[in-house]
C-alpha cells in the first residue's frame, strides 16, 4: 500500500505567524491588504522587486491547512512534505531570525503532527515538513547549530529548506562548513530552493509577466549554487549529505559535462576534487517539476551514468535511466501558480503527473517510485 501512494515534496506555506509579519510591512517581502468595490479584502503578496499586477492574489490557500488538505484531496495527493516558501528569513536581522525560525519550525511541527493519519496507513501522517534555519548576515554558528538541533528533534520535520545566499556569500562559503557537518550528522534532507533568480537586467524591457524570472531566472539561480556547492569540495567533505533541488536541477543536467569540461582545462580547480564533476549529480535528489517526459527521462540519464565518472571507476555501456529514477520526486509547487477556474484541477498537477507517466524507459515501479516510493525511503515516512 505505502508504496503506491503519491507524495508531494515541493508544496509551500506561509503559515499564519509568517503571513502577519508579512502584513506589517511596507518593503518587499509583503502582504498588502484592501478593500474591493464591493468591500471584500483583496491580499496581495509581492515577494519579488516589480511585481506585476501589484502582486499575487493570496488568501487561506497559502497558510490554512484546511485548504491544504482540501487541494491534496482533490487530487488524490496522500502525503505533502511542507516547506515555508520563498523568501524565507532572509530580509530579517540575526536576532529577529533566529527567535522567528525557532517559532516557526515549532509551528510547523504541530501543524503537521495534528494533521490525520492517512487512510489504511495509521503510522504516517497526511503532513510532515521542512524546517526553517535562520541564515543571515552576522548570524553566529551557534544559533545555526541549535537550530539544526532543534529540527532534528521535531518528529515531523524531516529536513529543512534552504534559500542560496547562505549567510550573505553563498552556499559554497567555508562559513557553513560546521553546519553542513551538522546536517549531514543529523541525517536531515537539504532542499535547495531559488528566490533571487538572475540579474534582471538580462530580461530586458519589455513586459513579460512572471515568465522569464520564473521559468529561467529561478532555474539558473539552482544551476549557479549548486555548481558552486561542487566547485567547492561540498560533496568531497561530506559525502553522505542528502540536497534535494527544485525544478529537477534547473539547467545543470545539461550543461554538466560542459562543466567538467571547463574543470579539465582550467588549472585553477582542475585538481581540487576527488572526482569527474559529473560524478557529483548522482549525489544529489531532484525533484520532478519538469512538466515534460522528455526533460525527466533525461535528467535520469544524468544521474544514472554519473558512477562512470567516479575516480577509478571501470563502468562502460549506456546508463540505464531506471536507476536514476530512482533519485526523483514528485512535486506541485502549490500553492503557485492556480488554475483560473477554481473547479479545475492545477496543470501543476495534472501535468507532472502525466510526464512522469509517459518517460519512456521507466517501468511500473519506476513510476510508484517518483510518485512516492522514493519519497517514502529519503523522508523515512511513516517512522
Amino acid at each position: 500500500m505505502a508504496s503506491k501512494l503519491l507524495v508531494d515534496i515541493h508544496t509551500h506555506v506561509y503559515l499564519p505567524r509568517y503571513a502577519a509579519l508579512l502584513r506589517t510591512r511596507s518593503s518587499v517581502p509583503l502582504i498588502r491588504s484592501s478593500a474591493t468595490r464591493d468591500g471584500k479584502l483583496d491580499e496581495r503578496l509581492l515577494i519579488l522587486d516589480h511585481e506585476p499586477s501589484g502582486g499575487r492574489p493570496v488568501g487561506p490557500q497559502y497558510w490554512d491547512r484546511d485548504e491544504k488538505l482540501k487541494f491534496m484531496d482533490k487530487h488524490g495527493i496522500d502525503v505533502s512534505v511542507v516547506s515555508t516558501a520563498n523568501p524565507w528569513l532572509d530580509f530579517l536581522p540575526a536576532s529577529q531570525a533566529t527567535t522567528l525560525a525557532s517559532e516557526l519550525n515549532e509551528d510547523l511541527e504541530e501543524y503537521c503532527s495534528t494533521s490525520p493519519s492517512v487512510q489504511d496507513v495509521t503510522s504516517m501522517k497526511r503532513l510532515y515538513g521542512f524546517g526553517l534555519l535562520p541564515l543571515v548576515p552576522e548570524i553566529t554558528t551557534a544559533s545555526l547549530l541549535d537550530t539544526v538541533k532543534q529540527i532534528s528533534t521535531l518528529p515531523h520535520l524531516r529536513g529543512l529548506i534552504m534559500g542560496t545566499r547562505g549567510v550573505g556569500k553563498g552556499l559554497d562559503d567555508e562559513a557553513l562548513d560546521p553546519v553542513w557537518a551538522a546536517i549531514e550528522e543529523a541525517g536531515l534532507v537539504v532542499f535547495i530552493h531559488p528566490h533571487y533568480g538572475v540579474d534582471a537586467k538580462a530580461w530586458g524591457d519589455k513586459d513579460n509577466g512572471h515568465v522569464l524570472p520564473l521559468a529561467l531566472g529561478f532555474p539558473f539561480e539552482t544551476t549557479i549554487a549548486t555548481t558552486r556547492l561542487i566547485l567547492s569540495g561540498v560533496f568531497d567533505r561530506y559525502p553522505t549529505l542528502r540536497l534535494l533541488l527544485a525544478h529537477s536541477g534547473g539547467a545543470l543536467p545539461q550543461l554538466s559535462s560542459r562543466l567538467a569540461s571547463c574543470i579539465d582545462h582550467d588549472p585553477v580547480v582542475a585538481s581540487r576534487l576527488k572526482h569527474d564533476a559529473r560524478y557529483y549529480l548522482g549525489k544529489l535528489y531532484l525533484d520532478a517539476v519538469a512538466y515534460g517526459p522528455e526533460e525527466l527521462g533525461f535528467v535520469s540519464d544524468v544521474i544514472a551514468r554519473s558512477n562512470r565518472f567516479q575516480a577509478g571507476s571501470a563502468i562502460t555501456g549506456a546508463a540505464n535511466r531506471s536507476v536514476g529514477s530512482q533519485r526523483m520526486l514528485f512535486g506541485t509547487d502549490h500553492p503557485f501558480f492556480p488554475p483560473l477556474n477554481s473547479t479545475e484541477k492545477w496543470k501543476s498537477v495534472v501535468e507532472n503527473l502525466e510526464a512522469i507517466e509517459a518517460v519512456q524507459g521507466w517501468n511500473t515501479a519506476d513510476k510508484q517510485g517518483v510518485r512516492g516510493a522514493n519519497a517514502i525511503s529519503l523522508f523515512n515516512l511513516g517512522k
